[in-house]
C-alpha cells in the first residue's frame, strides 16, 4: 500500500506538530497552572472538553488537508485505482481509531496515577505539576517508539510478532488481578537512588533541594520518574496497537499524542470514580485482542487491509458497553489504591505521615 504522508515530504509537518504541542504546553503551565493548586473537578471537565476539541479540530484539518493536497501529489495519482476522496477518508477515520483506542487506554492507566500518588503522599495542588513533566518526558518516548515502529512494521514477521504480542496481553487481562506497584523493584527508581539521595520531605514544587550544600531528590522527582517508567511500558500496548490500523506515523503520533495531551485533565476528573470503571479492562482486552488478530490474520484476510470503519464501530462498542456496564453492575466494595496503599511516605492507614 502506498504510503501518503512519507517522512522525507512531510518532515515539516512533523517540526510543525511538535511546535503547536510545546506552544499549549507552554500556555498551560505558564499561564493557566503557573502556581500550583488544586485541580477541581470544573476545570478538570473543562479542560478535557478544550484537549478533546483541539484533537477532533486537528482531525477535521486533517482531512481537509488530505482532500486539497492527495489530488495534487503526482505520485497519489499515478498509483492505479487511487482515489483521492476514499484516502482522505480513511485518514480520518484512522485518525479517530488511533485517539480512541489510546484515550480508552488513557483511563485505565489514570488508576496506576492514582496509587503512585497515594503511595508517595504527593499532595492534590502538586500532582499537576508532576503529571505536566511526566507527559512532556511521554511525548518525547512516543515519538521514538514511533519511528522504531515505523521502521520495524515494514517486517512482516515484526508484524506478526507485535500483532501475537497484543493478543497474549489482552487475554492476559482477563486472568490478571488488581494492579498494584512496587516503585522499590522499578529500574529507574534504584538508579535514582543510587547516584543521588532521595529526601522523604517535600520542598513546595521543587523537584530537587539543596540541604547541607548537598543536592537531594525529592518525593515529587520519585513519582515523576516511576511515572515515566510506567508509560514506557504503556507504550509498548498502545503504538503497536495504533499501527495495526494504520500504516501511517503521522497518523500514529498524531492521534498518540493529542490522547495523551488530554491525560492529565482526565486524570483529575476521574480520579475520585476511576474504580467504577472496573469493567473497562475487560473491555480494553477485548480490543487489545481485536487488534492483534488484524495484525496476524484479519488485515491479510481482507486483501491487506481490514475495514477501517467496522474497526472503529467494533472498538467504540466494546469501550462504551464495558462503562455501561461497569455503572450498571458496580463493585460491591469499592477499594482505591490511594486509600489502601501504604508507602515509604505513607502509614499503614494510606494517610501521608507528618513531617519532621
Amino acid at each position: 500500500m502506498v504510503e501518503l504522508f512519507p517522512f522525507s515530504e512531510y518532515w515539516w509537518f512533523y517540526l510543525a506538530f511538535v511546535g503547536l504541542v510545546l506552544c499549549l504546553l507552554a500556555l498551560d503551565l505558564g499561564v493557566f497552572h503557573r502556581k500550583a493548586h488544586t485541580v477541581s473537578f470544573r476545570e478538570a471537565a473543562t479542560w478535557t472538553v478544550v484537549w478533546i476539541s483541539l484533537a477532533l479540530l486537528f482531525n477535521l484539518l486533517l482531512y481537509q488537508y488530505a482532500l486539497w493536497k492527495f489530488p495534487q501529489d503526482p505520485r497519489l495519482m499515478n498509483v492505479p485505482g487511487f482515489d483521492p476522496q476514499a484516502a482522505a477518508w480513511r485518514v480520518s477515520l484512522e485518525y479517530i481509531t488511533g485517539y480512541l483506542i489510546e484515550k480508552s487506554l488513557s483511563v485505565d492507566n489514570i488508576f496506576v496515577f492514582v496509587m503512585v500518588f497515594g503511595y508517595f503522599a504527593i499532595p492534590a495542588k502538586y500532582q499537576h505539576r508532576v503529571l505536566f513533566y511526566g507527559i512532556l518526558g511521554a511525548l518525547v518516548f512516543r515519538a521514538v517508539f514511533v519511528a522504531l515502529g515505523a521502521a520495524l512494521m515494514q517486517y512482516h514477521w515484526v508484524v506478526l510478532f507485535f500483532g501475537g504480542f497484543l493478543i497474549f496481553t489482552g487475554i492476559k487481562i482477563f486472568f490478571a488481578g488488581e494492579r498494584t506497584v512496587d516503585p522499590e523493584k522499578n529500574i529507574l527508581i534504584r538508579l535514582l537512588r543510587r547516584f543521588l539521595p532521595v529526601t522523604h520531605d517535600l520542598h513546595g514544587q521543587h523537584f530537587f533541594a539543596r540541604l547541607n550544600k548537598r543536592l537531594y531528590a525529592t518525593p515529587l522527582l520519585v513519582a515523576l520518574l516511576f511515572l515515566e517508567g510506567i508509560d514506557i511500558i504503556f507504550a509498548v500496548d498502545s503504538v503497536p496497537a495504533i499501527f495495526a490500523l494504520t500504516n501511517e506515523p503521522l497518523i500514529v503520533f498524531t492521534s498518540n499524542i493529542f490522547a495523551i495531551l488530554g491525560l492529565r485533565a482526565l486524570y483529575f476528573m476521574l480520579a475520585g470514580a476511576v474504580d467504577k470503571f472496573h469493567l473497562l479492562k475487560y473491555g480494553l482486552g477485548v480490543v487489545l485482542v481485536f487488534v492483534g488478530l488484524k495484525m496476524v490474520w484479519l488485515n491479510d484476510l481482507f486483501g491487506g487491509k481490514f475495514p477501517i470503519v467496522i474497526s472503529l464501530a467494533l472498538i467504540a462498542v466494546v469501550i462504551t458497553a464495558s462503562v455501561l456496564f461497569s455503572l450498571a453492575f458496580p463493585k460491591a466494595h469499592i477499594e482505591t489504591g490511594a486509600d489502601t496503599m501504604s508507602g515509604p511516605f505513607t502509614g499503614s492507614d494510606g494517610k501521608p505521615l507528618k513531617r519532621t
